[in-house]
C-alpha cells in the first residue's frame, strides 16, 4: 500500500491564527474556547458523544509543509527523534489532541482545552475513555525531568 487517502470529516475553528500563538499543550491554557464544525453527513455521529467530558481530535496539520525525522522540543536544547516529541513537522503531518467538550449544538461540537490552529481540518474524534486512555506507572522519558513532582514548568518557559 503506497497511498492513503483521508477526506476531512469538519473543520476545527479556534483563535489561533498563527502557530507561534499556540500553547505548548492545551491545558496549559484551559479556558480559551473553540469548536468543530462538522459535515453535515457526520452529524449522526455525534450521537451521545455529550454524554462524555472529554474528546480525542485527530487532524491534519495543514500549515506544517516540511518533514523532519528529529527535532528540538520546547524545555530541550536538543534534538530529540521525530517520534520521541510532539513536533506538527513529522511524516504525514497528523495531530492529536485531548480537549474538554463544553457542548454540542446541531453541528457544532464546542470544547476547551485547545492546542490546534484555526481551520485546522478534523479527520476524526473519539470519545475520551479513562478506562482506556489512562494509563498508571507512566514514563514520559526525557519530559519527566523538567515535571517535577508532577509541577508543570515555569509559565513563561510554555508560554
Amino acid at each position: 500500500m503506497n497511498r492513503i487517502i483521508m477526506h476531512p470529516i469538519g473543520i476545527i475553528h479556534s483563535p489561533y491564527k498563527e502557530a507561534r500563538d499556540i500553547p505548548i499543550q492545551g491545558t496549559f491554557k484551559n479556558n480559551i474556547k473553540a469548536w468543530i464544525e462538522l459535515k453535515d453527513k457526520y452529524v449522526p455521529g455525534l450521537k451521545d458523544l455529550d454524554k462524555f467530558s472529554h474528546a480525542i481530535l485527530i487532524y491534519y496539520f495543514h500549515r506544517s509543509h516540511k518533514e523532519d525525522i528529529e527535532g528540538r522540543p520546547f524545555l530541550e536544547c536538543g534534538k530529540h527523534g521525530i517520534f520521541a516529541i510532539r513536533s506538527p513537522h513529522r511524516p504525514n503531518h497528523i495531530g492529536l489532541s485531548i480537549v474538554k467538550i463544553e457542548r454540542i449544538e446541531g453541528n457544532k461540537m464546542h470544547f476547551t482545552e485547545v492546542d490546534i490552529l484555526d481551520e485546522t481540518p478534523l479527520l476524526d474524534i473519539k470519545p475520551y475513555v479513562k478506562y482506556f486512555d489512562s494509563r498508571s506507572n507512566v514514563i514520559s522519558g526525557w519530559l519527566d525531568k523538567h515535571f517535577k513532582n508532577g509541577n508543570i514548568p515555569d509559565e513563561t518557559i510554555i508560554k
